[in-house]
């Protein structure tokens, strides 16, 4: 005898996907994220039927829980960061279309929220901004619903997400239309695959600045490398050690980037914030851990 779907269960899991996408703009890991959607389905399926019945909008409370564990999983990932070797930067991601593994409601929706950039600049946040400002702005929950996940007023609320609007407006630069941005990677791709250091010189901002990310795991430069010139040089050096190298042209957390395989296997992501027709930042992912999407099977 075949068991009848449960709606309930249908009504509930449907929310994954929108838990996964709020988990990983909060955390910048998929990993934490998926931690953090593991962990509030498991409250809920601790409860009793009776006490489930009793909640008017499970989507709004599997929010609640979820938010609030990720504000714990901040507060404890700043002492994480510190043991970090090197410097570390958030989980890249690929193109829906490409995302390795089977399962849809792991897949992150790409927007101007999970460029490289973006996220970057909420990890100088603290874990109550970083929250306040997430749930707020992006998901446009009210400030009292954020109230109940932060644990604090809706105006000390209001007052966070302000403070974190700020600190995102600081550092946004000019946007460039993403053919452009598109057209300055290939660019970049050429050259570095020819090694031309005046020609990547030639598409560097004088004051850009790399951020390479190996975790320990593999071989990355520690800290940030600044100026074009030193980060042109350090471009020609990677390709000079690994000449089986192949890049390719991928969508890298919205944007145009770089996907750098050998036999076929990614071994590095890079991400670009391109503006006034130069690349400001860059930020190379190596951390294999980082890079399941890209490779999982």
């Amino acid at each position: 005898m075949t068991t009848a779907p449960d709606p309930g269960l249908d009504a509930i899991m449907s929310e994954r996907r929108q838990l996964i996408n709020l988990a990983y703009r909060l955390l910048g890991s998929l990993a934490d994220a998926e931690d953090v959607v593991q962990e509030t389905y498991t409250r809920w399926y601790a409860m009793s039927p009776r006490q489930q019945e009793a909640i008017g909008s499970p989507g709004a409370w599997l929010t609640r829980v979820a938010g609030r564990i990720c504000l714990d999983v901040l507060g404890s990932a700043r002492a994480r960061r510190e043991r970090y070797v090197g410097e570390w930067i958030p989980e890249p991601l690929p193109d829906r279309t490409e995302w390795a593994g089977d399962d849809p409601a792991d897949r992150v929706t790409l927007d101007e929220s999970v460029n490289m950039a973006f996220l970057v600049v909420l990890e100088s946040m603290t874990p109550a901004e970083r929250v306040a400002f997430v749930l707020h702005d992006v998901f446009r929950y009210p400030f009292a619903e954020v109230a109940e996940i932060v644990g604090r007023t809706p105006a000390a609320c209001r007052k966070l997400a302000s403070s974190a609007r700020h600190r995102i407006d600081a550092a946004r630069t000019s946007v460039t239309p993403a053919a452009r941005q598109a057209g300055i990677v290939r660019e970049f791709k050429q050259a570095w695959e020819a090694k031309d250091i005046d020609a990547l010189i030639a598409l560097l901002d004088p004051g850009v600045v790399g951020v390479a990310d190996g975790g320990g795991v593999v071989s990355a430069v520690l800290r940030p490398i600044e100026g074009a010139g030193r980060v042109a040089r350090y471009a020609v050096e990677i390709a000079t050690w690994a000449p089986a190298m192949t890049l390719l042209e991928r969508t890298v957390n919205g944007r145009p980037g770089l996907v750098a395989q050998r036999d076929g296997v990614t071994v590095m992501v890079v991400a670009f914030d391109v503006a006034d027709g130069r690349i400001k930042r860059l930020w190379a992912v190596r951390n294999p851990d980082k890079l399941h999407p890209w490779t999982a099977a």
